[in-house]
């Protein structure tokens, strides 16, 4: 199923930091460093009462029509975005822990919210090697937010499976795929003991992931700029490859000995995918590919000989990009 990059189209333009992405039945939407949220070729409105240090970058949509953005900056959290693009706070700590680094926020099929967060160090960067392992999942249900799940290497993308029956997680600086099985106890939902699905090696350190109809994990993986699947059996296959072989070499060296230090923000300069950072499925029969990234401006896109699986945003509607 080998993608060259020659066979990629682009959408959107001016985009700032469009590290997420979040594509419905009729519209394509980015996570922006600016307007917090865009759809892809619409408008941009800033956004309003933005507190110092902002960083968005996971998305969700709720099914009443409101984005919620997980915040990567130091002071994290996840806020909420109003039809006048003002943000307001949606969940800050979870048992006197403040969400410091927040990175990912999306629903699961049966409504549960799932967030990541990433690291409790500050600033995030001191996170970035393969000594520090303080990332949490949070779920936020009916009984509400809590803890379940601690110890994860710079915890990113996290979501459950088109099953209902586990959550997957990047680990990006222990460069592992996991899951977790979901759990459930007199009524409250939980996360069981954690399995190692892949390990990456080779400049790979995964970012966002999504799911295929056939059960396989799409990863989108920074600083080699690759994206990858892996299948049921744990077999990984590259769909999309646009390392930079010396670049890669680099960064292999800077995670054994110390940390990544800058290989990542270069890797987002040098090649065409700018640090490739999530997967999402899109178009009538599911087969659209989209790329978010760290530095792009735009959208890269391509069609896959496998549809994605639906996600359970598919037929939410926005009220702020209508």
């Amino acid at each position: 199923m080998g993608i060259t990059v020659a066979d990629l189209a682009f959408v959107g333009s001016d985009l700032e930091r469009p590290e997420s992405v979040l594509v419905t039945s009729s519209d394509v939407f980015a996570a922006d460093h600016v307007c917090g949220v865009v759809r892809v070729d619409g408008e941009r409105t800033p956004l309003r009462d933005v507190p110092e240090g902002f960083l968005p970058n996971g998305i969700a949509l709720t099914q009443a029509g409101e984005f919620l953005i997980a915040n990567l900056g130091d002071e994290g959290g996840v806020w909420r975005i109003d039809a006048d693009h003002r943000l307001h706070p949606f969940l800050l700590e979870v048992n006197g822990r403040q969400l410091r680094n927040c990175n990912f926020v999306g629903y699961d099929d049966v409504g549960r919210l799932w967030v990541s967060v990433c690291t409790q160090q500050r600033p995030r960067m001191k996170a970035f090697n393969r000594h520090v392992a303080d990332g949490y999942i949070v779920l936020v249900d009916e009984h509400g937010a809590r803890i379940v799940a601690e110890g994860l290497g710079f915890a990113n993308e996290c979501r459950v499976d088109p099953t209902g029956n586990w959550l997957y997680v990047n680990e990006s600086t222990s460069r592992v795929l996991s899951r977790f099985p979901i759990e459930n106890v007199d009524g409250r939902a939980r996360l069981g003991l954690k399995e190692q699905v892949y390990t990456f090696t080779d400049g790979d350190f995964p970012d966002g992931l999504n799911f295929d109809v056939e059960g396989g994990v799409w990863v989108a993986c920074v600083v080699s700029n690759r994206v990858v699947r892996i299948d049921l059996a744990g077999r990984r296959e590259v769909i999309l490859d646009d390392a930079d072989p010396l670049l890669v070499a680099e960064a292999e060296q800077k995670w054994t000995i110390d940390g990544l230090d800058d290989a990542v923000a270069r890797a987002g300069l040098t090649r065409t995918l700018h640090n490739v950072s999530c997967v999402a499925f899109g178009g009538d029969d599911m087969k659209t590919v989209y790329l978010g990234s760290l530095a792009g401006k735009r959208l890269a896109t391509f069609r896959a000989e496998i549809a994605g699986a639906r996600p359970a945003h598919w037929q939410f509607r926005s009220f702020s990009f209508r």
